[in-house]
C-alpha cells in the first residue's frame, strides 16, 4: 500500500544498471520506488544501454524484481536497430536483443561478411575471431554501428567492460568511426519522445551517457550514486538538477 498517493504527471526516464540493480543484484528500494511512481500515475519508461537481453528478457528480469515494466522498455538494442534498411544484411556482434531488432527492423542477420552493416553490443564471448570477422565487414564497406558507448557497467562485484570498449577494439581494427544509437544519442531520445513527450525527469548513474541523454531529450538529470558515479566524483557535467543516494531517496526527494 502506497502511503502517499499524489497524481505525478511528469514523465520518468530510468536507467537499469546502476539504478534499478547491480548486475542481478537488486539496489535496496529501488524497485518500491517504481511501484510508488506507477502508483501515482507517473508515466515510467526503462531505458537501457545494455543490448544483449530481448525485450521479453528485460521486461522478464524487471518482473523477477517485482517490477511491472511491460511495453515500457527500451535498450539501446532497439533504437540500433533504427539505423539499417529493411533487407539489409547485419552482422551482429552482441546477442540475442540485437538480432531481434534487426528481425523487427526487417533485416537478415547473418555472422559473416559480406553485410551491409555491422551492429556492435554487449558480449561476454567475444573474442579475437568475432573482432577479425567485424573488422573485415566494416573494412569491406559495412556501416559499424554501436549500441551504445558505454565502456563499463557497474556489478556487484564492481565495473566490467561495456559494449563500447568491444565497439571501441572493432572501430580500431577496422580504422573508422562508428555511430551509436543507445544513450546519449538522438536515436534513442526520437523514440523516449515519441512516446513520453518533450519533458521530463532522466534517472541515471552515468553523467557521460544518462546525464548528456537528459540533455539532448531537453528532459532534467536525477543523478544516482548507487551506480558508477559516487560522491567523490562529483561536481559532474552536465550539473544534474537533484542528487540523491539512490532511486528511492530521489523518489522521496521529488514526490515528498
Amino acid at each position: 500500500m502506497v502511503d502517499t498517493v499524489r497524481l505525478v504527471t511528469e514523465p520518468w526516464v530510468l536507467d537499469l544498471d546502476g539504478v534499478i540493480w547491480l548486475g542481478n543484484e537488486p539496489i535496496p528500494g529501488s524497485a518500491d520506488a517504481v511501484r510508488r511512481l506507477q502508483a501515482n500515475g507517473a508515466p515510467v519508461l526503462f531505458v537501457t544501454n545494455m543490448s544483449r537481453l530481448t525485450e521479453a528478457e528485460q521486461e522478464a528480469k524487471l518482473a523477477g524484481h517485482g517490477i511491472d515494466a511491460g511495453g515500457s522498455v527500451l535498450t539501446s538494442a532497439m533504437a540500433a536497430g533504427r539505423l539499417i534498411e529493411p533487407g539489409e544484411r547485419v552482422l551482429v556482434i552482441g546477442g540475442p536483443g540485437i538480432d531481434e531488432a534487426v528481425g523487427k527492423r526487417g533485416g537478415l542477420v547473418v555472422r559473416t561478411h559480406p553485410a551491409e552493416a555491422v551492429i556492435v553490443g554487449i558480449d561476454p564471448t567475444f573474442d579475437y575471431d568475432e573482432l577479425s570477422r567485424a573488422m573485415t565487414a566494416v573494412r569491406g564497406g559495412a556501416r559499424l554501428i554501436g549500441t551504445n558507448h558505454d565502456p563499463t557497467y557497474p556489478t556487484a562485484e564492481g565495473l566490467r567492460p561495456g559494449g563500447g570498449a568491444i565497439v571501441a577494439a572493432i572501430a580500431a581494427a577496422a580504422e573508422t568511426e562508428p555511430v551509436f544509437a543507445g544513450k546519449p544519442n538522438i536515436v534513442a531520445a526520437d523514440l523516449v519522445r515519441s512516446q513520453l513527450g518533450d519533458a521530463g525527469l532522466m534517472v541515471g548513474d552515468r553523467p557521460d551517457s544518462d546525464g548528456l541523454f537528459a540533455t539532448v531529450l531537453g528532459y532534467e538529470f536525477g543523478l544516482v550514486l548507487s551506480g558508477v558515479t559516487k560522491a567523490a566524483d562529483l561536481p559532474v557535467e552536465p550539473t544534474p538538477a537533484v542528487v540523491a543516494d539512490d532511486l528511492a531517496s530521489l523518489v522521496s526527494t521529488r514526490l515528498g
